[in-house]
């Protein structure tokens, strides 16, 4: 059986989610994996710092299905205060093991403890998991829906009024913002992302609103979970969610920029919207319209969604230890298949994406084995 991370309820399990997860799982792995770094089209991109492209929606997508997951996965066993102690503990283990596995992927490609990188896309899910589903144990819908916005509004006062020490004053800007020096303080520069030192894009602080966008997965899962409402209700009412949020995200971004890497809060509200309006639109092309033929492909990776993104992370390490000789220089067989088989016919950013799908293929491949296998992997 899957973890709540990929798992419903065995009940009702919606087949719109496991989709929508892997859409995301699979987006995730194309833009981590391009041929060549320097030739990427804009949209496979981060946005440099404030804005957003396609690509600065994927983790926040995730994290939002990690909140809808939860609903689906927990609210039949909150029910009774009894097993809340079990399930706390068994959100800790799972928050644990994921921050593990991110620290030993990590570890995979610089085997020093003196340079392990502590912030990442993992340990951020795990932290975030085992708070929200405290968060959701332990309180109601009602709770939730004031804690949501308190999460949002407590960050953006924290980024823009407390001076940064050192330089006396708050600031948006990458090295010197709050959470930048914050982390400098708690990990020190070698425990940062290697290609900054300085800062992190999945810092210490971001958590705080990172638990703002699962909240929100939380919220929507609610209300998709609801048995008293009729679909057509569901669908209004999520897709005004939606907009609403999109469009507040929208506004608040005149004075505090969406911006991925500070995970700022317009950009939960502004990512938040289309998550909710991409999963209510699937959920109604799939779950009410019945339109499911062509969405086994993507289930193949929703199922097994942490094993698929964990197993891309280690596999193209395994690829690039096995050594190739091209043009008298000694390169790994990865550089080799690349330089070889599509740079010669392909214009560079078309190699650099076919790559990209080749990747995602066969990772795809993998994770069908364990589909029709029926093994789901426990994390």
């Amino acid at each position: 059986m899957n973890s709540p991370l990929n798992q419903d309820t065995k009940k009702i399990r919606l087949l719109s989610l496991d989709v929508f997860r892997g859409v995301t799982v699979a987006a995730m792995i194309l833009v981590n994996n391009p041929g060549d770094w320097g030739h990427i089209y804009a949209p496979l991109e981060h946005a440099t710092w404030n804005g957003c492209t396609p690509t600065d929606l994927i983790f926040p997508f995730f994290l939002f299905i990690v909140g809808v997951s939860i609903v689906f996965a927990m609210e039949t066993q909150k029910a009774d205060p009894a097993n809340h102690r079990k399930m706390i503990l068994g959100a800790l283990r799972r928050g644990i093991l994921l921050i593990l596995i991110g620290w030993s992927i990590n570890l995979f490609y610089k085997h020093s403890l003196t340079h392990l990188r502590f912030p990442g896309v993992l340990p951020r899910i795990g932290l975030v998991y085992f708070i929200c589903s405290l968060i959701y144990i332990k309180t109601n819908a009602k709770y939730r829906d004031w804690i949501f916005p308190f999460v949002l509004i407590a960050y953006y006062l924290i980024m823009v009024l407390i001076p940064v020490p050192g330089q006396g004053y708050a600031t948006l800007e990458p090295e010197t913002n709050i959470g930048a020096w914050l982390d400098r303080i708690i990990f020190t520069s070698n425990h940062l992302y290697g290609r900054t030192k300085t800062w992190d894009p999945e810092g210490l602080l971001g958590t705080l609103p990172a638990l703002g966008t699962t909240l929100f997965g939380i919220i929507v899962g609610t209300c998709l979970k609801k048995t008293d409402y009729k679909n057509s209700v569901k669908i209004k009412r999520l897709f005004s969610y939606g907009v609403a949020a999109i469009l507040t995200g929208l506004l608040w971004n005149i004075f505090f920029p969406i911006n991925k890497s500070l995970w700022t809060s317009s950009y939960v509200l502004y990512t938040g919207g289309l998550a909710t309006i991409g999963l209510t639109f699937t959920y109604w092309l799939i779950d009410i319209k019945g339109y499911k033929k062509l969405a086994w492909p993507f289930v193949v990776f929703g199922m097994n969604a942490i094993t698929a993104f964990a197993l891309s992370g280690i596999l193209i390490g395994l690829i690039n230890f096995i050594p190739a000789e091209l043009n008298g220089k000694t390169v790994t067989a990865g550089a080799y298949f690349y330089k070889t088989t599509l740079v010669p016919y392909f214009s560079p950013n078309d190699a650099s994406l076919i790559r990209a799908i080749i990747y995602v293929l066969i990772i795809w491949v993998m994770m069908l084995y364990l589909y029709r296998k029926k093994i789901f992997i426990k994390v």
